[in-house]
């Protein structure tokens, strides 16, 4: 029978009790791979109950003073370590952490409710950090060495992994795990958080049924995925969407969606697959829409052209500070694709394909805000201009969203003051 577990590595220690567990852990491993139980898959409560066993023989055997609670501290740990997580399990278990973050053994961070707080979470050394990883990496066919040190990874839960090693990473293994939150993704849970307000979200919800061509934009874990996940739940029903990503995070609750996700290539670029490849694929499979997770590279000319020529009501998100501030990055990433017309025709191209920006972003206190929205008009001068419909406004402690005041130029969403 083939092994489906990782053997985990032989531990080093530095306090007394981890001393002892390290070497319980070595001779457990030794054991269990000889008696094969790493290649049976048990379940886990049998694991638990097999390395309870091992743990009071071996303390026993050796006349090792332990009491009780450190017998059940080291099963826990022993367990954590052999068949699940390690010691950032509780952390990967805890509904309210939303982002770990890993600086070496000794720095482990969480995000909750977008503020980071250090833990007293530890990893024995940057060889048990590394070890842990690629265990984690292992089943999702990753790797992580030398030849590879940095690696993107979507995890079994749809959280996602990114982690550097040396000589990349300078002072150790860094790690940065985004954690998968699929009850977020609803309208009325964003109202609830304060992210929007439900005029603004009207509006959005009528623009995305009308079909205009939406980008989120914003700065790192600033909300763009989660508010592209609530936006899709406004797309009728009956069309098809396909989405694309680097690594899929969105969660869409939609009847009719293809999901598709870029490869990276080998040690030669064999077998690499961009997101521009996958757009291009995507056209011929009868999108009605096209949602792209994050526009980052050449990607940006197809999407454009996609939104253009009748996939109205697509969407994506950029790394961008502000609404001007996204259309020199879409420009830009034009020119890294090699766009080969003039300034003045990208403009336009890019003027007659997006209709709305919306700004997310993070306030002081970590709180997540849709900070604007703001309606592309057309070209002004050789300048693509632009006229905010909302934009949000902290005053005194009280938060709002002041209307722009000019009347939407668009008509997909000439009716929308009208609704109730």
């Amino acid at each position: 029978m083939s092994a489906t577990r990782p053997i985990p590595p032989r531990p080093e220690a530095d306090t007394e009790l981890e001393r002892v567990q390290s070497g319980v852990q070595a001779w457990l491993i030794d054991r269990f791979t000889e008696q094969g139980v790493f290649s049976d898959n048990l379940p886990r409560a049998r694991m638990a109950s097999l390395i309870r066993q091992e743990v009071v023989t071996y303390v026993q055997n050796r006349r090792i003073p332990v009491n009780e609670l450190e017998v059940a501290l080291m099963v826990d740990a022993l367990t954590k370590e052999l068949v699940g997580y390690g010691p950032i399990e509780d952390l990967l278990a805890d509904p309210a952490v939303e982002d770990i973050l890993i600086n070496g053994p000794r720095g482990v961070f969480v995000s909750r409710q977008g503020v980071l707080e250090r833990t007293a979470i530890r990893f024995r050394d940057n060889g048990h950090l590394l070890n842990f990883l690629r265990r984690l990496l292992a089943p999702l066919g990753r790797r992580l060495d030398e030849s590879s040190p940095m690696v993107d990874a979507r995890l079994p839960d749809g959280g996602r992994l990114n982690a550097v090693i040396p000589p990349l990473a300078v002072d150790g293994v860094s790690v940065s795990i985004r954690k998968f939150h699929r009850q977020f993704y609803q309208g009325e849970r964003m109202l609830a958080l304060g992210t929007l307000s439900p005029i603004v979200l009207s509006l959005l919800a009528h623009a995305v049924r009308g079909r205009c061509n939406v980008l989120v934009i914003g700065g790192t874990s600033s909300g763009k995925t989660s508010l592209l996940n609530v936006l899709s739940n406004y797309i009728p029903p009956a069309e098809r969407i396909v989405t694309i990503e680097d690594t899929a995070e969105l969660d869409l609750q939609h009847p009719h969606v293809v999901r598709l996700e870029s490869r990276p290539g080998g040690y030669d670029g064999a077998g690499l697959v961009t997101q521009r490849d996958l757009i291009r694929n995507s056209l011929r499979m009868r999108p009605d829409r096209i949602l792209v997770g994050e526009v980052r590279g050449a990607e940006v000319l197809e999407m454009l052209q996609a939104m253009s020529t009748g996939h109205d009501g697509s969407m994506g998100t950029l790394h961008a500070s502000s609404p001007r501030d996204a259309v020199y990055r879409l420009e830009m990433l034009a020119g890294f694709g090699g766009f080969a017309g003039s300034d003045l025709s990208l403009r336009r191209q890019i003027a007659s394909a997006i209709d709305l920006i919306v700004e997310v972003g993070r306030l002081a206190d970590g709180r997540r805000r849709v900070l604007g929205v703001t309606e592309v008009t057309g070209m002004h001068d050789d300048v693509i201009a632009m006229q905010d419909v909302f934009r949000f406004v902290e005053r005194d402690g009280a938060e709002s969203w002041r209307a722009g005041g000019a009347r939407s130029l668009n008509p997909k969403l000439a009716d929308w003051r009208e609704e109730p």
